[in-house]
């Protein structure tokens, strides 16, 4: 099975990220951006799942379940899993972070990433199959 990734997508999501770390931000600047991906086909979703699990495959989880890093201070990162198969992930870098991952259902794939500080984020997954990919930028 041949799956690819769409290449507009990811040029999208590069010349996003690049706009955004060109733009200035006032001093006292705060608050935060979200980008999230959801696919929207079964064979996205399958794919998408199949990166998530070969991350925490990387970083030394055994089996699904879930996978918290965080790397700064006064981070909260909490999770619930209901059912099988389930692969979520929560990485927070920097300070005061709160991240959660909740998922029903059966083979579920969920990606919260954080970074800077300040953030707030959750993924909620309630279903079978699904999959999906934030990423927050606090400042």
């Amino acid at each position: 099975m041949t799956i690819k990734f769409p290449r507009i997508f990811a040029a999208t999501l590069a010349a996003t990220l690049i706009g955004i770390a060109s733009l200035p931000a006032p001093a006292m600047a705060g608050g935060q951006l979200s980008v999230t991906y959801s696919p929207s086909n079964p064979d996205q979703q399958r794919a998408l799942g199949l990166g998530l699990s070969v991350y925490s495959l990387i970083k030394g989880v055994k089996s699904g379940g879930a996978y918290v890093s965080q790397r700064g201070n006064n981070n909260s990162a909490g999770g619930a899993q209901n059912g099988w198969g389930h692969n979520g992930i929560i990485v927070q870098k920097g300070n005061n972070h709160t991240g959660a991952v909740q998922q029903n259902g059966n083979n579920n794939s969920c990606g919260l990433f954080q970074f800077g500080k300040n953030t707030n984020a959750a993924c909620s997954q309630n279903g079978n199959g699904q999959s999906s990919l934030t990423t927050v930028f606090g400042f």
